[in-house]
């Protein structure tokens, strides 16, 4: 089997554009994948067309080769553009791999060793500006069955956080806590975006309310600033999202400088990689949470390597996406008890449908960093909106 052609369609999501694959193969059988990057939609489209030629011709069915055969070819080799082309094309073979074999894609990666996986929320503050309504959201997320939630209180602060902002963190933590009750879990974004001294500081000051972990609190590019505040934290720490291959998570995982790791199939290689960070952070006893705020087929991969990697313990799901969601693709998931269930169809189990697209086309307008909460959100005026 041969992969004939490929096709990338870029499809308006919000704060960001999805990129999409469908793969052709000269026996019939396509499969669906995903690229989207935040804020480098040409990007990745253009990456996935300089990796065209490294893909046409070959064997969808022989995808470690595929990661092996376009990485070596990097020069640049830590690429989060390029490698989320190479995700993305992965997830097309692996999902005509699962087609042509009759079986999910799990099955690829060594089988099920569990059939749901908890999730958490994100994105369920959105449109709430003051710590009362940010309590009343959560209350209403959890009242939907989510047993998890994250977000991102900080607002517009970077490296460092005045002491007024800093209650007003607290304040809202205390009544999203107050809120939910002492089960449900709270995680705390912080975005890469303070200093080792304030990351501290800021989780000595969260620590009564519990919270699950402390996201991400200092810039991903310097790793020992991630032990310092792992060690010195009273509060479990994950990071990850914005590392790629396991070549960066080898230091922090040796160093043991953090409780969670966060890989993103879309942006780390793909989903063999995936698997195999996973099973690093396996040996020093460290936990997988995805990074998922991404599109449906990005979901749906994530969804078939948590139900093959035995340390993954929790996966986010968007509370709230784009509305059109659901008509641009198959995406189906059941949710019992704050726990999503693993599909079992063949391949990824999902499909898109392309003649939604047209009526969604991407948009190319600057996105504004730590305005507000995070990220500006142009179709929807002075509604703020985190990932």
């Amino acid at each position: 089997m041969k992969i004939t052609d490929f096709k990338t369609y870029s499809v308006y999501a919000n704060y960001r554009n999805w990129v999409f694959i469908k793969m052709f193969t000269d026996e019939g059988i396509y499969g669906v994948g995903e690229a989207t990057i935040e804020w480098k939609t040409n990007a990745v489209l253009g990456a996935l067309e300089d990796l065209r030629p490294y893909v046409i011709g070959t064997d969808p069915r022989r995808f470690e080769q595929h990661f092996f055969e376009c990485f070596r070819q990097l020069y640049w080799r830590v690429d989060p553009v390029t490698l989320s082309g190479i995700s993305g094309l992965e997830m097309a073979m692996v999902d005509i791999t699962g087609k042509y074999y009759n079986m999910p894609a799990y099955q690829l990666f060594g089988g099920k060793v569990r059939n749901r996986i908890r999730i958490y929320g994100n994105g369920w503050w959105k449109g709430a500006t003051t710590p009362e309504e940010i309590a009343a959201n959560a209350k209403k997320t959890v009242d939907s069955g989510t047993t998890g939630l994250k977000w991102d209180p900080f607002g517009s602060c970077y490296w460092t956080i005045p002491n007024d902002e800093l209650d007003r963190v607290v304040r809202t933590t205390q009544l999203v806590r107050e809120a939910v009750g002492p089960a449900i879990d709270l995680m705390i974004e912080g975005h890469g975006r303070f200093n080792v001294h304030t990351a501290i500081k800021i989780a000595q000051e969260l620590a009564p309310f519990k919270p699950y972990y402390f996201e991400e609190p200092v810039t991903p590019d310097v790793v020992e600033d991630t032990v310092e505040v792992h060690r010195r934290s009273p509060i479990p720490i994950a990071t990850g999202e914005r590392f790629l291959t396991k070549f960066m998570y080898r230091e922090l995982l040796e160093r043991k400088g953090v409780d969670y790791i966060q890989p993103d199939v879309v942006h780390i290689g793909g989903m063999t990689e995936f698997k195999k960070i996973a099973g690093m952070a396996e040996a020093y006893n460290v936990q997988v949470a995805p990074h998922n705020p991404n599109g449906p087929v990005a979901n749906a991969a994530n969804l078939h390597m948590c139900a093959a990697t035995p340390n993954c313990e929790v996966l986010e799901l968007l509370t709230r996406d784009a509305t059109w969601r659901s008509e641009v693709s198959t995406e189906v998931y059941d949710i019992e008890n704050g726990e999503i269930l693993i599909p079992d169809a063949p391949g990824l189990g999902i499909d898109l449908n392309i003649e939604a697209f047209e009526k969604y086309p991407a948009r190319f307008t600057p996105q504004t960093l730590f305005n507000g909460n995070l990220f500006r959100a142009h179709e929807a005026g002075s509604q703020k909106n985190l990932l």
